[in-house]
């Protein structure tokens, strides 16, 4: 689904905020995500599209976040969440 791809990511102190190719604009609490909101903000600004564009991962840290979660709420439970690849 071409509309869940992000075209745009933002991290801010409270929120990760994801742009879709259709122009919407989803955010969710960065308390959401233990790992990221520990990063250091040099560390969350360094992300890149996986997926075709249905991810977002964080090499530096090792983290992995679905936009598909993020749109439906889904809160980190444990771990960073798994993107295909297809």
């Amino acid at each position: 689904m071409s509309t869940l791809r992000g075209t745009d990511v933002q991290i801010d102190r409270d929120y990760v905020s994801v742009v879709l190719g259709d122009g919407r604009i989803i955010r969710t609490p960065l308390s959401w995500y233990p790992q990221l909101r520990d990063a250091s903000s040099e560390q969350q600004q360094r992300w890149q599209f996986i997926g075709r564009g249905t991810g977002i991962a964080w090499a530096e840290i090792d983290y992995h976040l679905s936009i598909e979660a993020m749109l439906f709420g889904v809160p980190e439970r444990g771990h960073a969440m798994a993107v295909s690849s297809s």
